[in-house]
């Protein structure tokens, strides 16, 4: 009989990169750690989409890891974004994050390469093949062009014990059922939407890999913690009250609302990497309206 595989129910937050100048600000994301962690975050995600992995170089890659890891200092734990549209660079990516101490890795689908599922069953097995900490799978079909399907999660849950999780951002509760349907009780699916993880929850996902809680990180914790825990309307009054903000968040492209919400607040700078652009005036207004009336900003 097979161990039971690391669970990861909870809230983690998909960290933004802040800059400042071009260049990685460090001093700033020390804080946004230590923010976090104190406000009861279960994990940080470090370098996935709202981390703009995609405008990194690979050493700047590889140090945020590196000072996530550093500044977390065991406390929580830190998966970080490993994947790549080329196997062998998603393989590397693995092994250099290990190197520098990340506890578990997010696998997005490999973007624009469209691959087959048969690709992608071969990626992902390879990758884990190559890691020794879990691997949670991301599929995220409107940004990579290509749909993990639960077939594919199936066979892959059976080839490795490695692979452990999804993150779940199809926009369908409908695809959490067939997932639960198919996949072993100790294989975690986590919500890659703010504004769905409720109803993601409510049909068999455990947590929520959050973009929102950047900015509030101990109310999305409780709130998945209080729905994990048979409290379903007091999650649902969370769920309520912080609601416009979920969706204001993705007003523009990720990350740069939430970007524009942090510096609102005073904890970054509100700069992103092209091809990405700050949020329009009017967009910005609108996260400032949101952020007054969630009780956020004065």
């Amino acid at each position: 009989m097979r161990p039971s595989r690391p669970s990861f129910a909870g809230a983690y937050t998909a960290l933004v990169t802040p800059f400042r100048e071009g260049r990685l600000d460090e001093e700033a994301l020390e804080r946004l750690v230590e923010d976090q962690i104190q406000a009861g975050i279960d994990g940080l995600v470090a370098v996935g989409t709202t981390g703009e992995s995609p405008t990194l170089s690979m050493e700047e890659h590889i140090r945020v890891i590196e000072l996530c890891v550093q500044f977390a200092r065991g406390r929580k734990p830190v998966i970080a974004g490993t994947g790549a549209n080329a196997t062998a660079e998603a393989v590397h990516l693995v092994k250099a994050a290990e190197e520098v101490g990340a506890d578990a890795h997010l696998q997005v689908a490999p973007y624009y390469n469209k691959p087959s599922q048969e690709g992608l069953f071969r990626h992902f097995l390879t990758v884990a093949e190559n890691a020794t900490k879990p691997v949670i799978l991301y599929n995220i079909p409107g940004r990579c062009g290509v749909d993990i399907q639960p077939e594919t999660v199936r066979r892959l849950s059976e080839a490795s014990d490695r692979i452990v999780g999804i993150k779940e951002a199809g926009g369908s509760a409908d695809r959490v059922n067939q997932l639960r349907e198919v996949l072993p009780a100790d294989f975690t699916i986590l919500s890659g939407d703010d504004s769905l993880t409720l109803p993601f929850m409510a049909v068999g996902a455990r947590g929520v890999i959050s973009v929102a809680s950047n900015v509030i990180p101990g109310e999305v914790a409780r709130m998945v913690r209080l729905f994990n825990e048979g409290q379903a309307g007091e999650a649902l009054a969370l769920h309520e009250r912080y609601y416009p903000l979920f969706k204001v968040l993705f007003i523009e492209t990720n990350p740069a609302p939430v970007k524009a919400a942090l510096a609102l607040r005073g904890a970054i700078r509100e700069e992103v990497r092209l091809p990405l652009a700050p949020v329009s005036d009017a967009s910005r207004q609108r996260i400032r309206e949101v952020l007054v009336r969630c009780g956020l900003l004065d």
